[in-house]
């Protein structure tokens, strides 16, 4: 079993992550790094790393590993993998039998009347849905939330508006922004429709959980409003569950949590791949108005992605990530108002622990790091938590050791 104290007092990062380290800096760029760790292998929500420290993760990657480390259902479609020679072909120009099976699995957990496009990334799978709205509605501006992330590419950019470091001197799409609520009361919970009055619109996007916004999370009234006026006005409403979809939540997607349904959304982190969802009325006439080489490509990644779905379906994994999120805020909810901490927030799996400052947050991840667990940031103070699907109440109460025992510290 995984102990609190297996690496406080060893020093980080050890001699064989330091080499590797130094030659990262050294060779390519040192992009968004949050602490020294190198992750050479895991299991279950057990990450480690070259010098055999071992971290319990409450990270799942950014929502990317959602049934945790060599999870035996994911070793066996790597092991029938492994004689393949063809893993990586141009998947929107030839067929495969994995494309066929993820896209089969996902119609299984979205509307009925839905379709899929698979693509590389979270940022691409937002690219297509609004080019997908674009087609219908024609190069209008686009409503999307104050505080939103969408991805880095240029058109997700432009709606994008979590941090002035994404946006800097790059150029933007046209855009409408509206406040992001999270209370039914706040004063500004209808201004979507003014902005539809005032101006033709091509779409509305936004995130149910903002992620990189800081896990805030929407009020019921707030996306109820949306897909009101977005269906008075004949407007797409997109909805962004790159991060929060396939479970984090509680339920396969947030927007469930509401008793809505979008026209458009985007998926990608738990799926393995990037994908564009979308109503079939919306699908474009043109065959190659939507296309990647490597987009749908990866079949080892296609097949992993659809055996995540059936894990989480047969282990029920939805059910475990409400029982263990609802255990893990009721323990960080004794820590609001000591330290620091101002404030506990989220929907499953999907918690932010809000601080009183930035320094204060970034001092204690890398606290909480030194001590064996490994969290992220998110918005300007808050930290993020989003374990895998999988973990454990024994790990639940690991982590929240850690952190009683970290955020106690001045």
């Amino acid at each position: 079993m995984y102990q609190v104290n297996d690496i406080t007092n060893h020093k980080l990062p050890g001699p064989n992550a330091r080499k590797i380290i130094e030659r990262m800096k050294r060779h390519a760029y040192d992009s968004t790094f949050v602490y020294p760790l190198v992750i050479a292998n895991g299991h279950d929500c057990i990450l480690e790393d070259p010098d055999g420290n071992q971290f319990l993760d409450f990270t799942s990657n950014i929502g990317a590993c959602p049934i945790g480390y060599s999870h035996p259902d994911v070793m066996e479609v790597l092991a029938e993998h492994s004689t393949s020679g063809t893993h990586k072909i141009a998947g929107q120009d030839f067929y495969s039998k994995e494309h066929a099976d993820l896209a089969e699995t996902v119609s299984t957990i979205i509307p009925r009347d839905f379709k899929s496009f698979f693509i590389n990334s979270g940022a691409e799978a937002v690219e297509n849905s609004i080019k997908i709205a674009y087609r219908k509605m024609g190069p209008l501006p686009g409503i999307s939330c104050l505080g939103a992330f969408h991805g880095r590419t240029l058109g997700a950019l432009s709606f994008t508006f979590s941090k002035p470091v994404h946006k800097y001197n790059f150029p933007e799409f046209a855009a409408k922004r509206i406040k992001f609520c999270t209370d039914d009361d706040d004063p500004e919970i209808d201004a979507v429709e003014s902005l539809l009055k005032e101006n033709k619109i091509a779409f509305i996007l936004t995130e149910v959980v903002q992620g990189e916004g800081g896990y805030n999370v929407a009020s019921k009234k707030f996306i109820r409003n949306l897909r009101k006026y977005a269906t008075q006005y004949g407007v797409p409403l997109i909805l962004d569950e790159v991060q929060s979809g396939v479970g984090h939540t509680g339920k396969w997607w947030a927007f469930e949590h509401y008793g809505v349904r979008p026209d458009i959304m985007s998926a990608a982190k738990a799926l393995q791949v990037g994908a564009a969802i979308y109503n079939k009325k919306f699908e474009p006439r043109d065959r190659s108005a939507l296309s990647s080489t490597w987009g749908g490509g990866s079949r080892i990644d296609m097949a992993v992605g659809a055996r995540t779905i059936q894990v989480i379906k047969r282990d029920r994994l939805l059910e475990n990530a409400t029982k263990m999120g609802d255990m893990l805020k009721k323990g960080l909810q004794e820590l609001v108002g000591k330290k620091g901490v101002a404030d506990v927030r989220g929907l499953g799996l999907m918690i932010g622990l809000e601080f009183d400052t930035r320094a204060h947050r970034e001092k204690k991840i890398d606290m909480l790091f030194r001590n064996g667990l490994l969290t992220l940031g998110a918005g300007q103070k808050s930290l993020r938590i989003i374990p895998p699907l999988v973990i454990t109440k024994e790990q639940v109460e690991q982590g929240l050791s850690i952190m009683t025992q970290v955020l106690s510290k001045s």
